[in-house]
Formats: C-alpha cells, structure tokens, sequence
C-alpha cells in the first residue's frame, strides 16, 4: 500500500513536492502554526565539537511537527469543495494522530485515528481531547493498515498518511524554510526518520534553495531500514515491528519519501538505544525542555563518534526537536528500558 489511498477513501494521488508547494504550506499555516525557536546549549556544544542549532518542534501545536502537515493538507482539502468536507483517517503511533485531531478540530472535519495499543496512553488522550475517534489495534503495521482501511471504507474518509502524502510532506518541509532564515550560515542539519515526511520536505528545501547544506536522517539502529535502504540503493523495509524506545520512529520509511531521501539526503546516522536515552537526558537536564525518545534521535547521531568522523568540518549544525508528547507515568520505564534491550 502507498500510503495514500485506501479502499472507500477518497484517492489523493502522489506527486513530487517542490520548493514552491512548501512555500504554498508556509502560506497556509501562518497565523496556525508557531514558528518555533531555534536554541542552543554551550554543554552540547562542547560534547559535539562544535555549534548545534536546536529547532523545538516540541513547542509546536500539538506538541510536535506533525501538526505542520496535518493542517495543510486538511486546509487544503477542506478550501478544494464547496460542500461539508469528508472526515480524515489516519494510523498513528501518536504525534500525527494529535496533530491530525487538532487541525481536524480547528477546521470543523472529522478525524478517525487508529493507535497501536502500545502507544503511549498520553497521546491517545489528547487525540481523544481534541475530538478525534480513537481505534486501538495490534502493534503491527499490517494491523494499523488493515484497520485504517476498514474505517475508510465505512466512513467514506480520506486517508492522510502521516509521512507519505504530498501535502503532508509540503508542510513539514516548512521547517527548512524557517531553519534557512533562523540559522544563516547552515552546514548541515539533522532530522529524525520513521516515515520519512520530515526528512524528504526539510531535504526539498536544503537541497533546492541552499544545496550546499548537507542534510541528514537519524534513526535507531533496531529500526535501521532508512539507513539500509540508502546504503543499499533501494528501499529495504523491515519484516518486523522493532522494539525500540522511539515509539515514533518505528514505522518503515514509506515508498512516496524514499526517492526524496534517496536523492537528497547524504547520510543516514544510526545509533544505539543508549546513545537515545543518554541524548533524552541531556536535553532535559541541560536545555530544560521536554522531549520524547524519538525527538532526541537527531541530538543522538549529533553527539555520536559517526557523525563526528563524517562531519569534521561543519561548524553549525541544525537539530530538529521533532516532538515533546512524552508519557511521564512511564518516564522510570524509559529511563531503564534500553539496558533490558
């Protein structure tokens, strides 16, 4: 399945995302979406070597970037008929699940969100908080698909994938956008990958406005498949559900982000449960700021002796904070998870 249509939905059919679409979202959001702050920390600094720019998605609308895409495409989609929109269906670990809840909400549509039982039960509330419909499902991406689809159908909805839809791409590559204007002399920038919408819009941007900005992904290595596929040349998505603890980054890179990651992006960094939870604490004892496992994943590969032998010459480096919807009722279980993994 690609990701953008499914059975008794309406069709959204794929194309490639340029600058100008992103430039379009940026439009479409002002006065909806924060621009959030870039930070730095002299600590960090010194631990990677060298000047680190933090972009705090965590401070965004619905506590992450997602909120960027969802209400662009639904904007969209509500501005393109004369009549009641249709509802919105989504899959989701959490963040776009929220973010879609929330823009779904602001612009009268109904939002249907399916969540792998496993996730975690503050982002299952606030999707419930902003009036979205929650169906819980097995923690499998067989599972969130066939369960999106069979909603789709009885509810006549569009299916806005998370990372994998044209519009949904097109906003989140806004943050390229503001990261070019917050930070002027960029060497490089670091996003995490799941789904790849991030990765694929910010990359858009670096790439068609100021080429000489390397850009990077970051993952765990139990969920490598991004950095597989780059290494490899074609998309190399895993047969499992990996058992990190960036609950957010455990989805497949999707087939619509891979051609934009495959020819925009020039490493993929992975690193260690460990590197994650070391990265998640430093933030939160050193930056003061509140941001999930997967939201750290790029502060990881920043810090990581891979990015530091691959990099040696970049003096400001971007990090994109993508999120801070963190369960505190399971923080002892973050914080002592990884050495059970």
């Amino acid at each position: 399945m690609s990701g953008l249509r499914a059975p008794g939905a309406t069709v959204m059919e794929a194309r490639r995302v340029t600058v100008q679409d992103v430039e379009t979202a940026a439009g479409r959001l002002q006065g909806h979406a924060r621009e959030t702050p870039v930070l730095t920390c002299g600590t960090l600094d010194e631990l990677a070597g060298r000047r680190l720019y933090f972009k705090c998605e965590n401070l965004q609308k619905s506590g992450s970037f997602k909120f960027r895409g969802a209400y662009n495409a639904i904007s969209k989609l509500v501005s393109s008929t004369n009549q009641k929109p249709p509802p919105v269906v989504t899959h989701s670990s959490g963040n776009h699940a929220c973010a879609l809840a929330l823009a779904a909400h602001q612009l009268d549509v109904t939002a249907h969100v399916v969540m792998p039982r496993n996730a975690p039960q503050c982002k299952k509330e606030t999707v419930r908080g902003y009036g979205g419909k929650v169906y819980e499902c097995t923690p499998t991406e067989q599972a969130r698909v066939e369960t999106m689809e069979r909603i789709a159908a009885e509810e006549g909805a569009v299916y806005l994938s998370s990372s994998q839809h044209p519009d949904i791409i097109a906003g989140q590559g806004t943050m390229g956008l503001e990261l070019l204007r917050q930070v002027p002399d960029l060497d490089a920038v670091i996003t995490c990958v799941g789904g790849g919408g991030m990765l694929a819009g910010v990359s858009t941007v670096m790439k068609s406005l100021n080429p000489h900005v390397r850009v990077y992904g970051a993952e765990p290595e139990l969920a490598n498949d991004a950095a597989t596929s780059l290494a490899k040349g074609e998309r190399c998505p895993l047969s499992y559900y990996p058992d990190t603890i960036a609950d957010g980054l455990r989805i497949n890179m999707g087939p619509v982000a891979w051609p934009y990651i495959r020819d925009n992006v020039d490493d993929i960094i992975t690193v260690t449960e460990e590197e994650i939870k070391n990265a998640m604490t430093l933030i939160w004892q050193r930056m003061k700021l509140v941001v999930e496992p997967s939201g750290v994943v790029g502060v990881a590969a920043a810090l990581s002796d891979s990015f530091k032998a691959r990099e040696e010459t970049a003096k400001h480096v971007a990090v994109i904070l993508s999120g801070g919807n963190l369960d505190l009722l399971k923080l002892p279980d973050l914080l002592s998870m990884s050495e059970h993994v």
